[in-house]
């Protein structure tokens, strides 16, 4: 095996045990203090879904690839590979629309009780539930017309009918066959960016106007601790940085791969894109979440008490 695949598979390999890693911290944190009874944010059910689909997103694009580069392409039948790709269409959408939906949730959360968005405070966490539920529907829905254009691993030495997705292809349709259906699953994904830079713009907005409150609080010597509110609101706001600049250079590539033949290491291009945010955004909302860190130390503090009631 030659240094550039081994390098490959330690690269994908170290992704896979570090966002697996990270994001199940979470989802068992989360999990721990939803069942003990800790009062928890409304972004909290999204935050460990979000987790959820992290795991899912790493586990069925990396662990087919890096077998893959190991030169065991036909490990796969047709139906295995259209459920790893299945998988992780239905992941990959999730994951912008859990985003989004974190996004617009937090701008709401952090509007004036004057804003238009005020009288949505209240009935967020009721709509919550059936928001997250229709996002699942959806997108296990929408995905099913992805399977009928996954072939399976490609055997057959004409390789004029098969675009190569690592260890799985698809088939080609016309120009204006694939243009219709590339636009018609890139709506979904056009729509929740657009309404991501629109929230982020004005939590942004909402941050620059609390900033300038607290330099006056503090040239007239009153508070100048800023909210959990606008703490939490900063570390969304950088959560969702960096998906942004993950999810834009991924489909910029993923695009130039639909509709033209490409090379393999643009193939590894795309997977080490795709597990970039899945993989740094447990570790993004550790660091900067103080309300994670607040989870971790009860939790922590629990613990240490009950070893010295048993001691």
């Amino acid at each position: 095996m030659s240094s550039y695949k081994v390098i490959l598979m330690v690269v994908f390999g170290t992704q896979i045990a570090t966002g697996v890693l990270g994001n199940s911290f979470l989802i068992c944190l989360f999990t721990i203090m939803i069942f003990s009874g800790q009062r928890m944010r409304v972004i909290d059910m999204i935050l460990i879904q979000l987790s959820w689909i992290n795991c899912l997103m790493i586990l069925s694009k990396n662990i087919p690839q890096t077998i893959a580069v190991g030169n065991l392409k036909n490990f796969l039948n047709v139906h295995g590979c259209k459920f790893f790709f299945y998988l992780h269409r239905v992941s990959r959408g999730l994951s912008l629309n859990m985003t989004c939906l974190l996004s617009s949730i937090q701008a709401i959360t952090i509007s004036p009780s004057s804003s238009k968005w005020a009288k949505l405070k209240e009935r967020t966490p009721e709509f919550l539930t059936s928001t997250c539920s229709l996002c699942w529907i959806f997108h296990l829905l929408l995905n099913i017309l992805v399977l009928k254009k996954i072939k399976g691993p490609r055997t057959s030495r004409n390789t004029s009918n098969f675009l190569p997705y690592g260890y799985c292809s698809t088939s080609v349709t016309t120009e204006v066959t694939a243009s219709l259906f590339v636009a018609m699953v890139s709506v979904p994904d056009v729509v929740c960016v657009g309404l991501m830079v629109f929230t982020s713009s004005y939590m942004v907005l909402l941050l620059y106007k609390h900033h300038k409150q607290i330099r006056h609080s503090h040239m007239t010597n009153l508070s100048t601790r800023s909210s959990p509110e606008m703490r939490a609101s900063q570390s969304i706001l950088l959560l969702v940085s960096t998906f942004v600049v993950f999810y834009s250079l991924n489909s910029i590539l993923a695009a130039y791969i639909h509709f033209r033949r490409p090379e393999p290491w643009l193939v590894h291009s795309s997977t080490f894109l795709s597990a970039c945010f899945p993989t740094f955004s447990p570790f993004v909302l550790i660091i900067s979440d103080s309300q994670v860190l607040r989870y971790y130390s009860a939790l922590r503090g629990r613990h240490l008490c009950s070893l010295s009631l048993n001691l």
